[in-house]
């Protein structure tokens, strides 16, 4: 089949073209500018446009299907040139469902959590040499492409993202996969952009329920309370399990966890990725996975791309940087750590980066998220936020939404002096952001504090 991309260089579209690229499918693609890693990655599988720009005539009577990217806008050229061919137009999400649509599909949704569950179960099939399929939202270690979607596996493991599908259509991915195995981790209002109150967004995951396949299974955190809510809502409709953080112990920086009698020791530690974990283990049995090998081939699983990801560590000093950005998120990092650490001093610095963090409307729900940091640093960029067409932000009034003894910066420099003053022994460095702090080489800033 002959499939064009529209926007092929998102960070989701140049992998699924890549992975249908190397199932056999003739693959071309159009894109207004390309970044890296996706350029190299397009140019290496052969399937980088030759010039940036849309081009109609690149859309031909023989073109049998187009997929559009997310950032092309409804008028774009290429997609009006689809249209009037009658040629189909699918959303990312879209094209995913029609090739999994013969295979059992578990789909991982929930507000934080989903990339580290989702890498979970494939470093667990990995193990095992369980054949699957699936489609992972962050680049994982060890990964050259993050969709697979080949002939064979019975299952296909698929993070479920609830932002919108495509710039005609405005429904939530998730929405879209329609699975047999679901998991919802927890749920904390995000995307304030597109789900402008909370009940409007937790109605998303009611919707993502009623989805769901006949018989399927759906899996929830009984830990949150609205998660809890939905999965007793639909447990007459459906097969439910509830998970729990399990029972462990924090011994010499070292996590234990305890099941059926049994210890394992995890290189992954903290209440909330324990959670996780536990929310894994239940998707691996409905998947045939008997928990003690779920359990010891997750001993060595070292953790998922930018989330809690160790950077430098000392005998007296460790760096983490990770992903964190929503309340939900810094709470339960910042958490982890300290239990993690707690004979250190937690210097805990986080970025607000996204449409909703540095919207005044969504600031007071940070209210407390960094109370188990000894030294709590939030960092903003004036220019970002009036490149976002969001009002001006003031550091008193961020200082006054997270309360407590946070300092508030508004220079990235300002950070890394405040870094650069300090004396890092028995101490551990936490940095979240969802971007890199305006240019921050976690690297290079670890190998220079050790």
């Amino acid at each position: 089949m002959h499939i064009h991309f529209i926007a092929i260089g998102g960070s989701a579209m140049h992998n699924l073209a890549i992975a249908l690229k190397r199932k056999g499918e003739h693959i071309t693609g159009s894109d207004d500018q390309i970044f890296e890693p996706s350029r190299s990655r397009l140019a290496k599988d052969g399937i980088l446009p030759e010039t940036e720009g849309w081009f109609p005539e690149r859309i031909t009577p023989q073109t049998d299907a187009v997929i559009l990217g997310m950032h092309a806008r409804e008028d774009n050229p290429e997609l009006k040139r689809a249209l009037e061919l009658k040629i189909p137009v699918f959303s990312y999400p879209e094209y995913i469902y029609e090739q999994t649509k013969d295979q059992t599909r578990v789909v991982i949704g929930g507000s934080h959590g989903k990339t580290t569950i989702t890498s979970m179960i494939l470093h667990v099939c990995n193990e095992l040499s369980i054949p699957i399929n699936y489609m992972v939202g962050a680049q994982l270690e060890g990964y050259d492409c993050m969709v697979k979607l080949e002939h064979g596996p019975q299952f296909a493991i698929l993070e479920g993202d609830e932002y919108l599908s495509s710039p005609m259509d405005r429904r939530p991915k998730f929405h879209l996969y329609h699975p047999n195995i679901a998991l919802i981790s927890g749920i904390a209002w995000d995307h304030i952009n597109v789900f402008p109150t909370f009940e409007n967004y937790v109605a998303q995951f009611d919707i993502f329920c009623s989805k769901i396949e006949p018989n399927g299974r759906l899996i929830y955190n009984i830990e949150d309370s609205e998660v809890k809510e939905l999965g007793e809502k639909w447990q007459t409709k459906l097969h439910t399990v509830g998970y729990q953080t399990p029972q462990y112990t924090v011994e010499d920086n070292a996590t234990i966890v305890h099941y059926d009698n049994t210890s394992y020791h995890m290189h992954v530690f903290g209440q909330h990725n324990l959670q996780n974990m536990m929310g894994a283990m239940e998707i691996g049995r409905a998947m045939g996975i008997k928990p003690t090998d779920f359990l010891t081939a997750m001993q060595s699983f070292t953790g998922a791309g930018k989330r809690l990801q160790k950077v430098t560590e000392t005998s007296d000093f460790v760096l983490f940087k990770d992903f964190a950005h929503s309340p939900s998120k810094l709470k339960a990092t910042t958490s982890a750590v300290k239990e993690q650490y707690e004979d250190r001093e937690l210097f805990a610095y986080m970025e607000l980066h996204t449409f909703s963090s540095l919207n005044k409307a969504f600031l007071p729900l940070y209210k407390n998220a960094m109370d188990k940091a000894d030294v709590a640093v939030v960092y903003f960029n004036p220019d970002v936020v009036a490149h976002k067409k969001l009002p001006e932000l003031t550091v008193s009034e961020v200082q006054n939404a997270f309360g407590g003894k946070v300092i508030v910066m508004n220079q990235a420099e300002e950070v890394l002096n405040h870094i650069r003053a300090q004396k890092w022994h028995n101490k551990a460095l936490l940095m979240m952001s969802s971007g890199n702090f305006d240019g921050i080489d976690f690297e290079k800033l670890g190998e220079e504090l050790k």
